[in-house]
């Protein structure tokens, strides 16, 4: 089979969601309104969290790092796939086809860490509560910060190098929104059959561990929610557990879906479909689920936007 040279300037052509749809501009108009929701949200969290000194404290330092990654993460894809698609221009070079792969391999598996050490602050608030500012001391939180970023950059760089490095078909129509490992390696003139077990294998260690740990704080959290004698207390605690859960349930799920799966179980159109999962919904609706229903985060942004955003008229 002929091959292209990728390494003369030749690039790839992204065959996205929108290319698929049945009403494309429909679905551009809401994934840019979910862009905006993720700039805007992300964006204010960030802000709040880093000038509202009452907020420099381990939980938020963690929610501030997520906020960060999710705003990355979702401009790495989101705006390419809108212009490219307005522009009608699909195609995308393969060194940048190469620099997006990584970027999405280290947001997506820091994040991925990150909401499992989120999961464990949360255990300790609950049910160590006592023991919080211990368990939970700024070296730690930092810690846990270095560690996401660390191991997604060394993992997302080792993927990304072996995954450009096999020889290509003439076909360069990649059916899916990003550049991603898996439609990648079905354009590749080798064989990729070790290496989709080193995915796999990478898959389950960065996806299945942390997942557990969040399975098993939440767990213990609800065996601890279930002695709080007051009702409200109980139901309040439910309900933020349950929302965070269906957040963390859609980017775990739709990530698992993609690298763990065989991928003879998906078809490209289900791939297309989500990734839009964990690249644009999910960081849109993130901090909407982390701190909407949270009296300090609003009471801090009221306070940020009435300090410097809004001031009142000096009276004379």
């Amino acid at each position: 089979m002929e091959l292209w040279n990728s390494s003369l300037g030749s690039g790839f052509i992204l065959m996205g969601i929108l290319n698929d749809s049945g009403s494309p501009e429909l679905l551009c108009a809401t994934i840019a309104v979910l862009y905006m929701l993720a700039l805007t949200s992300n964006g204010l969290l960030l802000l709040v969290i880093t000038m509202d000194v009452r907020l420099h404290v381990p939980m938020y330092l963690l929610l501030r790092q997520l906020s960060l990654m999710d705003l990355l993460f979702t401009s790495v894809v989101t705006p390419k796939a809108l212009v490219d698609f307005l522009h009608q221009e699909n195609t995308i070079s393969f060194g940048g086809c190469a620099l997006q792969m990584f970027l999405v391999l280290t947001l997506g598996g820091a994040e991925d860490l990150l909401l499992a050490f989120m999961a464990y602050d949360k255990y300790v608030a609950i049910c160590h509560p006592l023991n919080y500012m211990v368990l939970m001391r700024p070296r730690v939180c930092w810690l846990m910060v270095v560690t996401s970023w660390i191991l997604a950059s060394l993992s997302a760089l080792g993927h990304t190098l072996y995954t450009i490095h096999f020889p290509f078909c003439m076909s360069r129509e990649i059916r899916h929104l990003l550049c991603e490992i898996p439609p990648l390696l079905k354009l590749a003139c080798a064989d990729t059959s070790r290496y989709e077990l080193m995915v796999y294998v990478t898959g389950v260690t960065f996806l299945l561990l942390p997942l557990s740990v969040i399975v098993a704080s939440y767990i213990l959290i609800l065996f601890t929610v279930l002695y709080v004698p007051s009702k409200e207390g109980r139901q309040k605690a439910l309900v933020t557990c349950s929302s965070q859960l269906t957040v963390v349930g859609m980017f775990y799920g739709a990530a698992t879906f993609m690298y763990i799966l065989p991928s003879s179980f998906h078809s490209p159109k289900q791939d297309n479909i989500i990734s839009v999962f964990y690249t644009i919904v999910t960081p849109a609706l993130n901090p909407l689920i982390y701190s909407l229903r949270n009296k300090e985060v609003m009471g801090a942004l009221r306070r940020v936007l009435g300090k410097y955003m809004l001031p009142t008229p000096s009276t004379l």
